[in-house]
Formats: C-alpha cells, sequence, structure tokens
C-alpha cells in the first residue's frame, strides 16, 4: 500500500525531483491492514467541496489498523531503535543526495537516481491553507502542530523557519474535491508548475496520504517555494504525521529509505512523528560545511566528519 508521495523541485518548470521536496514518496506494507480498496473510494468526490464520507472511513480504517500493528508511533525512537554514526552517514547520503521518483514523459515514476543536495539557504515561512471542508476545532489543531514543529524545526536545523501569511512554503489541508480545483492556486504561487506536479496533485490516488514539492528556480541546490498537499479526510494523527513527513522533506531530505531506523523517512510506517535520529539528519542538512547543489562524493567526507561530532565520535 502506497503512503507518502513526494514530488521534486524537477516537477515544477525545469524539473530537478529531489524527493520530498519533490523526490518522491511511496510506500508498501506487507503487513495486512483492515481496509480494502473499494471502488467507491475513487469516485467519492462531493461536489460542494465537503468531505468525502468515504474517504473519511477509509483513512479512519487504515489508521486504526497501522495502530493495531504497532505503527505510527511518535515516542521518536528509544532502546529499541539504536543507530550509529555510521548509520547516520548512510541514511543522510541516501536520504539527501537520492530521488524516489521521475517523471517520465509527464508520468511520475517510482525511479530512485542520484540527485544532489538541495535545501533553502532564504527563511522558510510556512503558511497554512484550509478549504471549507475542514471544521474550525480541527483547522485550530492543525495550525497549532504546525506552530510547534515550525518551532521545533528551527530549532534543530538553526536555520530560520516559522509561520505566518505571506508564505514560501504553503501548507494545503484540502478534501477531495477541493484537492482538485487547485490548480488555480497553484498556478499563483508557482507559474512555472509542470503538468506532471498538477496532475499528479489533481489526480491523486487515495493510497497516496500527503504530497510536497518545491522549486530549485536557478537549478543550484536552493529552494525557493514549496507546496506540501495534505487530506482534509485523514483522522487527526494522520494528518498531523502528513505535516511531519511532507514540510520536513520540503526542507531537502527527500527520499526514503528502508533501512533508515527509527525515522519518518522509510516506508514501513513505524514512525509518524519526526524521530531524534531524523534531527540529526536535519541538522546535518543545515550545517554550513556543506552547501546546496554538492553531490553524494564531495559531501562525504564533511558528513562523516559531522556525524562523529553528533553522535560524540560513536562509530
Amino acid at each position: 500500500m502506497k503512503t507518502y508521495l513526494a514530488l521534486a523541485p524537477a516537477l515544477v518548470g525545469a524539473l530537478l525531483l529531489s524527493g520530498c521536496d519533490l523526490g518522491g514518496r511511496g510506500a508498501v506494507l506487507t503487513s495486512p491492514v483492515p481496509m480494502g480498496r473499494p471502488a467507491e473510494v475513487a469516485m467519492a468526490v462531493p461536489a460542494a467541496g465537503g468531505l468525502s464520507p468515504q474517504l473519511v472511513d477509509y483513512y479512519g480504517r487504515l489508521q486504526n489498523g497501522l495502530l493495531q500493528q504497532g505503527l505510527l508511533r511518535t515516542d521518536g525512537g528509544g532502546p529499541d531503535a539504536p543507530f550509529t554514526s555510521r548509520d547516520v552517514v548512510r541514511n543522510f547520503l541516501r536520504i539527501a543526495f537520492y530521488e524516489e521518483y521521475a517523471d517520465a514523459g509527464g508520468t511520475l515514476v517510482a525511479r530512485e537516481s542520484a540527485s544532489r543536495m538541495h535545501r533553502w539557504d532564504k527563511p522558510v515561512r510556512l503558511t497554512i491553507e484550509f478549504g471549507n471542508s475542514l471544521s474550525s476545532d480541527d483547522q485550530a489543531r492543525d495550525t497549532a502542530v504546525l506552530n510547534a514543529f515550525a518551532s521545533r524545526l528551527a530549532r534543530v536545523s538553526g536555520h530560520p523557519i516559522s509561520t505566518g501569511r505571506n508564505g514560501n512554503f504553503h501548507v494545503f489541508v484540502v478534501s477531495e474535491s477541493e484537492r482538485r480545483a487547485l490548480e488555480p492556486r497553484l498556478r499563483q504561487i508557482m507559474p512555472n508548475i509542470s503538468r506532471t506536479a498538477l496532475n499528479t496533485v489533481i489526480n491523486l490516488p487515495e493510497s497516496t496520504y500527503c504530497l510536497a514539492f518545491a522549486t530549485d528556480p536557478e537549478q543550484d541546490g536552493t529552494y525557493d517555494q514549496a507546496v506540501a498537499i495534505i487530506r482534509a479526510e485523514h483522522p487527526d494523527l494522520l494528518r498531523a504525521s502528513c505535516i511531519h513527513e511532507e514540510v520536513t522533506q520540503g526542507l531537502g531530505l527527500s527520499n526514503d529509505y528502508p533501512l533508515a531506523r527509527p525515522s519518518i523517512f522509510n516506508d514501513d510506517e513505524e514512525f509518524g512523528f519526526l524521530t531524534g535520529h531524523d534531527e540529526i539528519l536535519l541538522k546535518m542538512l543545515y550545517d554550513r560545511r556543506l552547501r546546496p547543489g554538492m553531490t553524494e562524493g564531495e559531501a562525504r567526507p564533511i558528513v562523516e566528519t559531522i556525524a562523529a561530532e553528533l553522535m560524540g565520535g560513536e562509530a
């Protein structure tokens, strides 16, 4: 079952793809989740912009199934998920220097490929935009989650990250029908957005929980704008998990890697919220010894030094 999807700067304008910032996010669970994929779910698109009852039920059962399997953990990792400096180096290089999806003639396909490091140089300002489908209580809850998470990301990364109006990173929490009507708003934010990116947003299958993409207009590894799309039909925990996942990937940690643990950059859905391991990856990404546009080979010795420092020299 696929979960998160992340496009990439490549999908906007010149198409450069880069992980959750647009690289790609898809996951397959081998454990059974009690829900299935009824055909009527894909047909449930309320005309008035309200929540789809079928999708609300679908994602509610999906979340319950994940929780029953001990997944979507929010504890950040613990003694059951140890990791070393060597693990951190391996995971960082695979997550920050590879993209999971590529544009194949206007269609997004799962194809991992080497990339260059991407991140923001200018301050990141997150703006959350809701459709009319979500209740005022849910909107207040999601706004609080984003505000708190932005503060955490700023503290961990050392990069200026805040929330407010007139942002350069737009987080949309919208229903099925609201998402399908987003094209004019997306074109307003990103005038050069590609048809592939628009089609991916508009035709998002119910098996994809949420997505994010960012622009790199100079193709130098520096992000300029980003967008995250989160389904309003999700229950609270899934929506919060999507905020953690997509916003962090939109900062430059774009790929998924099955050996990364404890981590949200792993398609097994074990962790729903940013972990201690992931905080280390974020610190590394925004360390000034690294530069946007670096290749994996150029960055490796620096990454090894930073990881050793952050891990206290532990191998």
